[in-house]
């Protein structure tokens, strides 16, 4: 006689014994390897936790292409990420362990530049062009909106080199942090204001 699962007790429904969380991560970097091996992966996931909260690391096969502070909600931006990129985001920590390694590395005060794969798919147009120029501002340097509009030859162009920095897909790797104001003051920072004074005290220390 079979039993009715609408009728069934509960505890008929539940497996006897709870799984081990070991053999739940096995399984998961079973199917994180699985989903890769396929080419079934759109993006790739983790958060680290760092000096300035949790960020959200998220990669493509081309390379890094978002990281999010917790102030931009982390579960939207990976909603924003699968509508843009591909429905099939996957928490991945082991393929972001280069990002993860690098990042820890920085926050220590050891490494002074990134060197990974960028994929920069999210940015176009000026933006996008701001946003390769970031990299060459030196840690411990600082370059103001106006300063880093006329190295990208639109010296008028000083407020869209603020939205430009806004909207940095990846914030501390392409360090928009080390843009001011003319007056020296922070101006606007995606991760905040106590964050990109963090960032900007953590290099001038280093």
């Amino acid at each position: 006689m079979s039993t009715n699962p609408k009728t069934a007790r509960p505890e008929t429904l539940l497996p006897s014994a709870p799984v081990p969380a070991g053999t739940l991560q096995r399984l998961h970097r079973r199917l994180e390897a699985a989903a890769a091996e396929a080419g079934v992966l759109d993006v790739a996931y983790t958060v680290l936790d760092t000096p300035v909260g949790p960020l959200l690391l998220a990669a493509t096969e081309r390379g890094l292409v978002r990281v999010a502070y917790a102030r931009e909600d982390h579960e939207e931006v990976l909603a924003e990420l699968a509508g843009r990129l591909g429905s099939r985001v996957l928490h991945a920590p082991d393929r972001l362990e280069p990002a993860a390694e690098q990042l820890r590395e920085y926050f220590a005060g050891t490494r002074t530049r990134f060197d990974l794969p960028l994929d920069r798919s999210l940015s176009h147009g000026f933006r996008r062009r701001v946003q390769e120029h970031l990299p060459g501002i030196g840690y411990g340097s600082t370059q103001s909106y106006g300063e880093v509009a006329r190295s990208v030859g639109s010296p008028r162009a000083v407020r869209a080199v603020g939205s430009a920095c806004a909207t940095n897909p990846l914030p501390v790797v392409v360090p928009c942090h080390r843009v001011l104001r003319s007056d020296g003051g922070l101006g606007g920072y995606i991760g905040g204001p106590a964050a990109k004074s963090a960032l900007l005290e953590l290099e001038a220390a280093a």
